[in-house]
């Protein structure tokens, strides 16, 4: 399975094209930047057309308008608003928490963890500051999924394995809110 992972668009994401091949995209919230309605449906509207067979969002600081909704009705089936939920998509376990919201919900057999927040001292770094989570980090190092995937800090992009979880930070933007990185692509297999 071919995962794609984006992150922090900022109401940018219509800048996104060409974007690679994948089975599911995820996006790692902070799609909106004042979190309005609509912001919001426009993103929608752009990430159910977009041609992957499922796609995964989880809200994040900025997407105020979301924050404490529990679903959202008439998504297409194959998009999923994980909202301190799950999903299983060709047997792997997908668990998204919301943004600000408590670790304790990660399910102990969770294969990809979609968070909005870093854990602290992991790819948290942007603007000098550590914007990182010290209990999700704990809570993460517990439950031991294979691929953490969040964004949040704008300058701290990148990859990196701790205890055999790869750790992703897909923040499209910089702290100028310029496009400067790619999206990441991830090949899972069970």
């Amino acid at each position: 399975m071919r995962i794609l992972q984006i992150s922090d668009t900022h109401n940018r994401h219509d800048e996104l094209t060409n974007l690679p091949e994948a089975d599911v995209v995820i996006h790692c919230g902070d799609f909106t930047e004042q979190g309005t309605e609509e912001e919001t449906l426009d993103f929608l509207n752009w990430f159910i057309e977009l041609p992957y067979k499922h796609k995964i969002f989880v809200t994040g600081n900025h997407d105020l308008c979301l924050w404490d909704a529990e679903g959202i009705e008439y998504l297409p089936d194959n998009v999923h608003f994980l909202q301190d939920r799950s999903c299983e998509i060709e047997g792997i376990r997908f668990f998204g928490l919301a943004y600000n919201h408590s670790e304790k919900f990660i399910p102990n057999d969770t294969d990809v963890l979609v968070t909005h927040e870093p854990p602290v001292m992991i790819l948290d770094e942007s603007s000098g500051t550590h914007w990182g989570n010290a209990p999700l980090r704990n809570r993460v190092l517990d439950v031991k999924p294979r691929y953490h995937l969040f964004g949040h800090a704008h300058d701290a992009f990148g990859t990196e394995k701790h205890d055999s979880i790869v750790f992703s930070n897909a923040a499209m933007l910089d702290d100028n809110y310029n496009i400067r990185n790619k999206p990441k692509v991830f090949i899972l297999d069970m």
